[in-house]
C-alpha cells in the first residue's frame, strides 16, 4: 500500500486507510486501531455459509463502515479480496480497482480447515464482489489466468517488484555465498535447503535472514547444520536495509515446494530483492520464477524441489558462472524494478480517474 501511495500522491490527492501512522505526503489517513484483527472471521458463520454476515461482522469492516465517507472519493484502490466489498460500498465515481496479491480461494488450501471453511468464503467474495470491480491486478500471470478461468475476472499483472537500487555487483566469492531472506516457515523448503548446503560437495556457505514465524523451525535448522560451519542464521534486518545487506552475497536461493496453488505460481518479492542486490538466483521449477530466471539469464533452476536436486544445482555453481549471473541481474535491475512494474497500477488508476472526471456530480 505504501508503494501505491508513493506512486500517486504527486498526481492525486491520496487518502489512505490502514494500520499505523499516516504515511508521508498523503492528504489524509483513516487509522485502523491496532487491536482490531482484519483476518479474523466468525467460525460459526463460516460453517453456516452465512458469508455476508462473516464480512459485515468483521471487526475492521464494522469499524470502517460508517467512518469512511460514501460517495466522496473519485477512485478506490482496494488491496486484496477482503477489502473489495467495503470499497464498492463507498461508491467511488470512477470505480474500484482491486489489487489481488494472491489467488485468494486457494491461498492456504494445504490446510483442511481453511480449505473447507475459508476457501469457499474467499470464492464468494470473488464471485459476488471482485467481478464488480472496474479493473483488477495481481502478482503473476498464472494467478491472473486462474481468476479469468474460474470467475471471468480479467486481471492484469503487476509483479511484487522491489524499488530500483543503484548498486554494483560484488565480486563472486570463494566459497560461494548463498543467502535466503524471509519468514521461517516449514512450507518454504528451508529444511531441504539447509540439508542441501550441508551435504553439497561444493565450497559454499548459506546465510539465512529469517523472521521468527515458526520458532521451532529456527531451532531445527540450527541443529541440522550444527558442526558444518556452513550455515549462519541471522536476525531479520529492516526492509530498508535488506538489499544493501544482501549485496555482500553471491546467490539468492528460493526453492519453494508447491504445497498449494499460490506456492506453485509464486513470484515473490524476495526474488526481486535478490535482483536489486545484484545476486544470481537459484530457484526451484516454479513456473513464474523459473521463467523470469531463464528469460533474463539470472541463474539456475533446479530439476525438482528435492534436497538432491538442490544439491545438484549448488554443485553446478562456479565463481565464473556466478559472476555472469550477477552481471545479468545488474543488466535487468531497471526492467525488473518497481518503478517499471507499477506502471500497470498507474494505467489502471488513470483510466478510472478519467472516468470519474466525466461522471455527473452527485
Amino acid at each position: 500500500m505504501l508503494k501505491q501511495a508513493r506512486l500517486f500522491f504527486e498526481q492525486y490527492e491520496v487518502t489512505t486507510c490502514g494500520y499505523g501512522e499516516q504515511p508521508d505526503r498523503v492528504a489524509g489517513h483513516i487509522r485502523i486501531p491496532d487491536e482490531l484483527v482484519y483476518w479474523h472471521k466468525d467460525r460459526a458463520l463460516l460453517m453456516q455459509r452465512r458469508f455476508a454476515a462473516v464480512h459485515r461482522r468483521n471487526a475492521v469492516v464494522d469499524y470502517l463502515w460508517d467512518r469512511l465517507p460514501r460517495g466522496h472519493f473519485d477512485v478506490v484502490l482496494a488491496d486484496d479480496v477482503d477489502t473489495v466489498p467495503l470499497a464498492l460500498h463507498l461508491a467511488p465515481r470512477g470505480g474500484v480497482h482491486a489489487d489481488l496479491h494472491e489467488y485468494a480461494p486457494r491461498e492456504k488450501e494445504d490446510l483442511l480447515r481453511w480449505r473447507m471453511f475459508v476457501g469457499p468464503y474467499m470464492a464468494w467474495l470473488c464471485r459476488k464482489y471482485v467481478t464488480q470491480c472496474s479493473s483488477v491486478t495481481t502478482v503473476g500471470q498464472g494467478i491472473a489466468d486462474e481468476y479469468a478461468r474460474v470467475f471471468g475476472i480479467p486481471a492484469t499483472v503487476v509483479t511484487n517488484a522491489a524499488p530500483y537500487v543503484d548498486l554494483e555487483p560484488v565480486e563472486a566469492g570463494n566459497p560461494i555465498r548463498l543467502v535466503h531472506s524471509g519468514n521461517a516457515m516449514r512450507a518454504r523448503g528451508l529444511v531441504e535447503l539447509v540439508d542441501a548446503v550441508v551435504r553439497a560437495r561444493a565450497d559454499v556457505t548459506l546465510d539465512l535472514y529469517l523472521m521468527p514465524t515458526e520458532r521451532d523451525l529456527l531451532d531445527e535448522l540450527a541443529a541440522r547444520s550444527a558442526g558444518s560451519g556452513r550455515v549462519t542464521i541471522h536476525e531479520p534486518v529492516p526492509y530498508a536495509e535488506l538489499v544493501g545487506t544482501l549485496n555482500q552475497y553471491d546467490v539468492g536461493v528460493h526453492v519453494l515446494p508447491p504445497v498449494n496453488f499460490n506456492n506453485k505460481w509464486a513470484l515473490p518479492n524476495k526474488v526481486f530483492d535478490y535482483v536489486q542486490a545484484r545476486l544470481g538466483l537459484l530457484v526451484g521449477p516454479s513456473p513464474e520464477m523459473a521463467h523470469m530466471v531463464r528469460e533474463h539469464g539470472l541463474g539456475v533452476v533446479t530439476e525438482d524441489f528435492t534436497t538432491e536436486a538442490t544439491i545438484a544445482a549448488i554443485e553446478a555453481l562456479t565463481p565464473e558462472r556466478v559472476a555472469a549471473m550477477k552481471q545479468a541481474a545488474h543488466a535487468s535491475a531497471h526492467e525488473l524494478s518497481a518503478e517499471t512494474q507499477v506502471q500497470g497500477w498507474e494505467r489502471a488508476i488513470d483510466a478510472l480517474m478519467a472516468k470519474a472526471r466525466h461522471s455527473p456530480a452527485r
